[in-house]
């Protein structure tokens, strides 16, 4: 489980005033399972690019959105538990080793991707209250376009 469900419905309705469920839980972590491993993938990219075989903070992906809203996550003060997610990715074909950095900085982006991902769904239907499939079908695809 990604995070205890009070969590995930707290973390929703704060970051852009949307009622979720448990049934909404598998898709968010689906999504933060591949979105996590597009931004490591990137990572690796970069940083065989420069040479390296270890995955630097700056290798990653991190635009201004994400930044703020790794800075809107912070605010929030919810805990997430990544172990599921990164034991997901663990036969991902990422074949370089994480930094401590990026390692710190890992539940702060996984973070980031929940806040944008609820925001997201506010921006396509401004009047959602209770997101729906077409809601996260259409928010994954926005995502799946960017990263």
């Amino acid at each position: 489980m990604l995070m205890k469900i009070a969590q995930f419905e707290r973390l929703f309705r704060e970051a852009a005033s949307l009622d979720v469920d448990k049934d909404d839980l598998k898709r968010l972590s689906d999504f933060l399972r591949d979105k996590m491993h597009d931004l490591l993938l990137a990572g690796q990219r970069a940083a065989r690019h420069n040479g390296r075989d270890v995955i630097q903070p700056p290798d990653l992906p991190v635009t201004n959105g994400l930044q703020q809203s790794m800075h809107a996550f912070r605010q929030l003060d919810v805990a997430l538990d990544l172990e599921p997610v990164l034991a997901a990715m663990a036969g991902a074909p990422i074949d370089v080793a994480t930094s401590e950095e990026v390692e710190r900085l890992l539940p702060d982006l996984a973070g980031a991707l929940v806040v944008a991902y609820a925001k997201a769904i506010r921006i396509i239907d401004p009047k959602v209250r209770n997101p729906g499939s077409q809601h996260h079908e259409a928010a994954r695809a926005v995502f799946d376009l960017l990263l």
